[in-house]
């Protein structure tokens, strides 16, 4: 009998590249195991595991959680919870030493085919900027595509909106710019492995 063939995806995108909205549509119409690198991370955190504990210490003191932290955590899922499925990973790896770290898993846990969003940072900057939260409940409107019904404030509550600090111009530019640095050198490396699948545009079809 023949092995049967999994589809393993990573996909690779700027904040405000469309990238859930992509993968939400991805999971449905191939049916995907979906792995959200971060939900997993908080998850694990609410739960206070070895790593949740660990990831905590660092995030409280406003540092990054490291590298062998994170792929510890990704490289355990896959093994026990995403093994013998298709699946689609989101959020990771995140630079130079988690894209090596994730290739020298047996094959079985590797992806075999890489999405890489391409958005020009004029769009992306264009659609974060308009983005307006209602924070208690986390409701998220977008003054062009879906506006509040009285600008300005919350549809269910009449609350006040407010637009969190990471989606103001200034802000956007500069995580873009660290963006591009990490994923630039992400996309070289996979490139060479011929699975990289480029989508270019300013829609998220």
């Amino acid at each position: 009998m023949a092995n049967r063939f999994f589809l393993k995806l990573v996909i690779l995108g700027a904040p405000g590249s469309g990238k859930g909205t992509i993968s939400n549509r991805m999971i449905r119409d191939f049916n995907l195991a979906y792995f959200a690198v971060g939900d997993c991370l908080r998850d694990h955190m609410k739960k206070e595991t070895k790593i949740g504990q660990e990831a905590k210490r660092y995030i409280e003191q406003g540092k990054l959680v490291p590298d062998n932290t994170i792929n510890e955590l990704v490289v355990n899922e896959l093994r026990e919870r995403f093994k013998q499925k298709s699946w689609l990973l989101d959020g990771y790896p995140r630079n130079r030493e988690q894209t090596l770290e994730l290739w020298r898993q047996p094959e079985e846990f590797r992806p075999n085919s890489i999405i890489n969003l391409i958005v020009p940072d004029d769009e992306i900057i264009e659609r974060i900027k308009h983005r307006w939260v209602h924070l208690p409940s986390g409701r998220i409107y977008h003054m062009i595509y879906s506006p509040p019904k009285n600008p300005g404030f919350d549809d269910e509550t009449g609350e006040p909106l407010t637009q969190r600090d990471d989606d103001k111009p200034d802000v956007i530019k500069a995580r873009l710019l660290e963006f591009h640095k990490q994923n630039d050198e992400i996309v070289k490396l996979l490139r060479e492995k011929k699975i990289v699948h480029d989508f270019e545009g300013r829609e998220s079809d």
